[in-house]
C-alpha cells in the first residue's frame, strides 16, 4: 500500500489524463460522427420536446472508453507486472458491455430508427459477460461468496451456486438500469460522478491501489464527458457508454466483495428502473392507468415541468447523498 501523498498524487494525476483525454477526443470525434451521420434517433413516445434532439450525435461514450482504457494501461501497467490485474479485469468487464452498446447503437444508426439488437440477445450477450466476469473475479481471489452487508459489518454464506445466480441478476440488471437512466442531457455520468468519487475513497482505504486508479480514471473521464453532454448536450454517450458505465460500476462493486451496496450508490438508476417497471405492470393491471405522468422517472419529473437542469441538478445530489450514506455504511470495513 502506497503513502498517503503518493496515493493522492497518483489519483490526481489519473484523473487529470483521462479528463483531458476525453476532453481531446471529443473535439476529434462529435465532429466524426456528424460527418458519419451517426445521430441519435428519439423515441416518439418520450416528451415531445426531446424530437429537437433528433439527429445529436450518438456513440460519445467512445471518448471517455478510450481516454480511460490509455490512463488504466498507461498509468497501471505497473500493477499488472505485479499481479495487481483489478483494473484491468474491471475495464473489460465494463468494456464488454460497451461492445455490446456500440452494436445496438450502429444498428441504430443504420437503419435510422431507435431499434437496435433485439431484447433477446441483448440480454444473453449480457449474461455471458456477467458469468464470465463472476468466475474470473472469484479465480483472482477478488470475490467470495460470503454476502457482505453494510452496516451490520457481517457477511452471509452463500453457497457458490445461489451467488453465481445472485451476481449474475445483479449484473445484468444494473448494467441496464444505467442505460435507462440516460435519457435526459447529462443525467445518467452527473448521477454516476459521486459513485465513482465513493470507490475512489474505498478502494483507496482498502489498499486496492489499482482500482482506485480505474475509479480515478472512470471519474476523470465522466467529467470530460460532461463538457459535451452537460445541456443541451452537443452529444450522447449511446448505449455503447451507458452500458460501459454499467459494468463500470458494478465491476466496481463485485470486485470490492460489496454487490449490496449498489443499493445505495445505485439508488438513482434503481428509482429509474422500478418507475419503468410499475409503470408497465400498472398499466396492464388497470387497462390504460398510469401512476406516473411518464416512465422512467426523469421523464416524469420533465412532464411535471421541471427543466433538464433541475432534473439533472436533483438526481445527482440524490446519488451524492446516498453515496455518503453508502461510505457510512461500509466504513467500518475499512476504517477498524
Amino acid at each position: 500500500m502506497k503513502s498517503e501523498l503518493s496515493m493522492i498524487t497518483e489519483i490526481l494525476i489519473a484523473l487529470a489524463v483521462s479528463f483531458v483525454l476525453t476532453a481531446i477526443l471529443g473535439r476529434i470525434l462529435i465532429p466524426a460522427l456528424r460527418r458519419l451521420k451517426a445521430g441519435q434517433s428519439i423515441k416518439e413516445d418520450g416528451p415531445t420536446w426531446h424530437m429537437a434532439k433528433q439527429g445529436t450525435p450518438t456513440m460519445g461514450g467512445l471518448m471517455f472508453i478510450i481516454a480511460m482504457a490509455v490512463t488504466v494501461v498507461g498509468l497501471g501497467w505497473g500493477y499488472f507486472l505485479r499481479g495487481d490485474r483489478g483494473a484491468v479485469y474491471v475495464f473489460l468487464f465494463a468494456l464488454v458491455f460497451g461492445i455490446i452498446g456500440f452494436i445496438d447503437d450502429y444498428m441504430k444508426v443504420v437503419h435510422r430508427q431507435n431499434t437496435g439488437l433485439t431484447a433477446g440477445w441483448k440480454f444473453l450477450l449480457q449474461l455471458a459477460a456477467a458469468i464470465l466476469m463472476t468466475v474470473l473475479l472469484r479465480y483472482e481471489g477478488y470475490l467470495s461468496p460470503n454476502l457482505y452487508i453494510p452496516f451490520a459489518q457481517t457477511t452471509i454464506p452463500l453457497p457458490w451456486p445461489v451467488y453465481m445466480v445472485f451476481a449474475a441478476f445483479v449484473m445484468v440488471g444494473t448494467v441496464n438500469a444505467v442505460n435507462i437512466t440516460d435519457g435526459v442531457d447529462g443525467l445518467s455520468s452527473s448521477v454516476t460522478v459521486p459513485v465513482a468519487l465513493f470507490f475512489i475513497v474505498v478502494t483507496a482505504l482498502w489498499g486496492k491501489d489499482e482500482l482506485t486508479l480505474f475509479s480515478a480514471a472512470l471519474l476523470g473521464g465522466l467529467l470530460g464527458f460532461l463538457l459535451y453532454n452537460h445541456y443541451p448536450a452537443k452529444v450522447f454517450m449511446g448505449d455503447t457508454g451507458s452500458l460501459f458505465l454499467g459494468g463500470a460500476v458494478c465491476g466496481l462493486a463485485f470486485s470490492t466483495d460489496m454487490p449490496l451496496i449498489l443499493i445505495l450508490v445505485g439508488i438513482v438508476y434503481i428509482a429509474e428502473t422500478l418507475s419503468d417497471i410499475i409503470q408497465v405492470v400498472y398499466f396492464k393491471a388497470t387497462h390504460g392507468k398510469r401512476i406516473f405522468k411518464m416512465a422512467p422517472l426523469h421523464h416524469h419529473f420533465e412532464m411535471c415541468g421541471w427543466k433538464e437542469k433541475k432534473v439533472v441538478a436533483v438526481f445527482s445530489a440524490v446519488s451524492a447523498l446516498f453515496c455518503v450514506l453508502a461510505f457510512l455504511g461500509v466504513a467500518g470495513r475499512y476504517l477498524i
